[in-house]
């Protein structure tokens, strides 16, 4: 074959120049682009690690925003958790000097005044916002949190940052938690609150003490005999009723030992504490922590009369008696001793001491809304039988919980017809149980209802207004069961009685609905963020209305043995609460600061404000507050740093992971530009090599 001079050209300049060529245009581009590719089909390989690479450059961008943001909101609220330590820390001190007899009334009131200023600056930081979000509202960042009463509007919602896949962290505390939260760890303590004296001639105005005998307590009784009738909620929430009778020769302590044990002190167990403070009042505290149904109350008697009737052995026969001790001796005859007042109204009308009065009291009256006193809280376990097995209906996490609209009144109610033999838990039924309810409605009219809770075997629960039985229904049309009957069931009758809007016919679902729906445009009932049922009427800034609820047995049965008390109480005229393991921060506070403004060391009925708890309770219950806000303060800080150190290890991975992608597609100029300097080389040679080539004649062949 005979090689041509095209054949050294095709092959020495045309393959050699397209493949140069194209490799300095690579270079070049490289070089202008500052990336080693353009498209996929330049380098798959690179292409697909640089796309993964770009994913995880988005990600941790998103990572990184959140996690700024959240250090920024985390960091603000552990700033003014600061800010709530110092304030309540200035509270404590302000309360301990007012704890010294030494200051009179002008310097009570200065101290009083500071600690309005200091509450005042608690709601504001309550209230404290970082660019537009409320720190402490839960996930409704918009709503203002702390009401001017120091109601709280916001929820439990968690705010959460982003920090990697199925990775989220918390960075916020919500209102529900700091303001309303939950100490387990708190054993309720609760307080009477009238300030006792002996009555007895010879030690008159002398101060009570466990050696007092209830001769030098309540009198020289003519048949030796006084009446204590007990009424309490133990710890699990179950109620009882108990009169103790004690003769002259016995002391306060072993009335206070009674009192222990119908609460189930043993020889070698106490699951109460019960004490007496200075002022003669009675204390008991649960040494059980984590309950928040303890509850306690006592009225003395005793009979003058001489008679042999024993008036005293019935609590009934009390609406006769008088607490002036020097009048029982000479014309009622018939005394009794009060240990708890709340100024509250009893509806039957009778002429009965105040004391007297349990849960058979009228809803305090604040203008447009009456209000109980009771919260209602889900007692520790319910069990019921579900195909033949025993199971607790109540979650762990729900035990001492608010009640809402949809728990069953079992799940709260001390309902004591036990079905199961003793040895298996208790269950219970409200078969058969009655509630009272009775009052004026909206128009100022006088009601009077039974509200008769029954299994659906026995036809369903119904009320009886003016002698119609108007049955109680379910959302599906079914008449309501007894042990199914929810708290929205029992605030719907509330509030269609308290608004007189009735069902049309007595026996209709349909009719039964319409009258609830149509109630909601005259009042509303509802159960309050602290579990308590509030009315509302809704035409009129101060309401005609009253409402007394309560369980239709309540109070009447006291024997020398303990039977159950009330199956429920919705407002009471009860101890009260010194410490609880529930939270009601700005409640609470009021509740110190009214304990100094009235001037009082320990409770007094006496005082303008009857449930004032004391300054040296005030101070107790402070101790529990600032531990709180510690807590929740160390949560804040802790998140704080989590946020931080999340914030550091996202700047340095999005570092790391930007130095890896410029390793993958971005171009080493330095290496680029001396691939340029080889292949510029290489094509100079080339051409120079043409050129030469292309000068040879056919002599150079020969």
């Amino acid at each position: 074959m005979r090689v041509t001079q095209s054949m050294y050209y095709s092959h020495i300049y045309g393959e050699n120049n397209t493949k140069l060529s194209k490799s300095l245009f690579d270079v070049n581009r490289q070089i202008a682009s500052g990336l080693k590719i353009q498209y996929a089909s330049d380098d798959v390989r690179t292409f697909t690690e640089t796309m993964r690479l770009d994913n995880e450059l988005t990600t941790i961008g998103q990572i990184k925003k959140s996690t700024e943001s959240g250090y920024k909101f985390s960091n603000q609220t552990d700033v003014t958790m600061n800010e709530f330590t110092d304030s309540m820390n200035r509270m404590r001190t302000l309360l301990i000097q007012s704890a010294n007899g030494a200051n009179d009334d002008t310097s009570m009131d200065a101290i009083a005044g500071e600690l309005r200023g200091i509450e005042a600056n608690l709601k504001s930081l309550a209230n404290t916002s970082i660019n537009g979000q409320y720190l402490f509202s839960g996930s409704l960042t918009d709503t203002k949190p702390i009401d001017e009463n120091g109601e709280y509007h916001g929820n439990d919602g968690e705010l959460k940052a982003f920090v990697g896949s199925h990775n989220q962290l918390k960075y916020n505390i919500t209102g529900a938690d700091l303001f309303l939260g939950e100490e387990s760890k708190v054993k309720r303590e609760v307080t009477t609150n009238v300030t006792q004296h002996l009555n007895n001639p010879s030690s008159d105005s002398k101060a009570l003490s466990k050696s007092s005998t209830m001769k030098e307590f309540m009198g020289d009784s003519p048949d030796d005999k006084h009446y204590f009738y007990l009424r309490g909620v133990q710890h699990d929430g179950d109620s009882f009723n108990r009169r103790i009778e004690l003769d002259d020769d016995s002391t306060i302590e072993q009335l206070m030992k009674q009192i222990g044990d119908e609460y189930g002190n043993t020889n070698d167990v106490d699951v109460v504490n019960v004490s007496l403070n200075e002022s003669g009042q009675i204390v008991v505290e649960d040494k059980l922590s984590g309950s928040s149904k303890l509850d306690f109350h006592m009225i003395g008697a005793t009979d003058f009369s001489n008679s042999g009737a024993a008036r005293t052995d019935n609590i009934d026969n009390l609406s006769s008696a008088t607490t002036n001790y020097k009048d029982a001796s000479t014309n009622n005859k018939l005394y009794v001793k009060e240990f708890v007042l709340s100024g509250l109204d009893s509806p039957t009308g009778l002429n009965e001491p105040e004391g007297n009065i349990y849960n058979r009291a009228e809803f305090k009256k604040d203008g447009e809304k009456l209000s109980g006193s009771v919260s209602q809280v889900l007692k520790s376990s319910h069990f019921v039988t579900q195909n033949g097995a025993i199971i607790d209906t109540i979650d762990s996490s729900e035990r001492n919980a608010y009640a809402k609209p949809d728990t069953l009144l079992s799940e709260v109610a001390n309902t004591q017809k036990e079905i199961l033999p003793s040895t298996s838990p208790k269950t219970y039924t409200l078969d058969g149980e009655s509630f009272t309810l009775e009052g004026n409605d909206i128009t100022g009219a006088a009601y009077s209802v039974s509200i008769d809770l029954k299994s659906s075997a026995n036809g369903g629960s119904t009320f009886n207004y003016n002698g119609v039985d108007y049955t109680i229904y379910n959302v599906d049309g079914t008449a309501a069961d007894a042990d199914k009957f929810t708290y929205q069931q029992l605030l719907d009758v509330v509030n269609m009685v308290t608004t007189d809007t009735l069902p049309q016919s007595a026996n209709d679902a349909d009719s039964y609905h319409k009258a609830v729906a149509d109630a909601t445009k005259k009042g509303n009932t509802s159960l309050s963020y602290d579990g308590k049922i509030e009315f509302v009427d809704l035409n009129a800034a101060n309401t005609k209305a009253t409402i007394a609820l309560y369980d239709s047995k309540s109070g009447t049965d006291f024997q020398d043995t303990q039977t159950a008390g009330a199956v429920m109480a919705f407002n009471a005229n009860n101890s009260l609460t010194i410490r609880d393991p529930k939270t009601d921060f700005f409640k609470t506070i009021n509740e110190i600061i009214e304990s100094v403004e009235n001037h009082t060391i320990f409770p007094d009925a006496n005082a303008e404000t009857k449930r004032t708890l004391g300054i040296e309770n005030a101070i107790a219950a402070m101790d529990d507050l600032q531990d709180h806000v510690f807590r929740n303060h160390s949560i804040a800080g802790a998140q704080s740093n989590t946020m931080s150190d999340a914030t550091e290890r996202t700047a340095i991975l999005e570092v790391s992971t930007m130095s890896l992608r410029s390793s993958v597609i971005d171009t080493d100029l330095a290496e680029a530009s001396l691939e340029l300097s080889q292949l510029t080389l290489n094509y100079q040679a080339m051409l120079s090599t043409v050129g030469k080539v292309s000068k040879l004649s056919l002599v150079n062949y020969l």
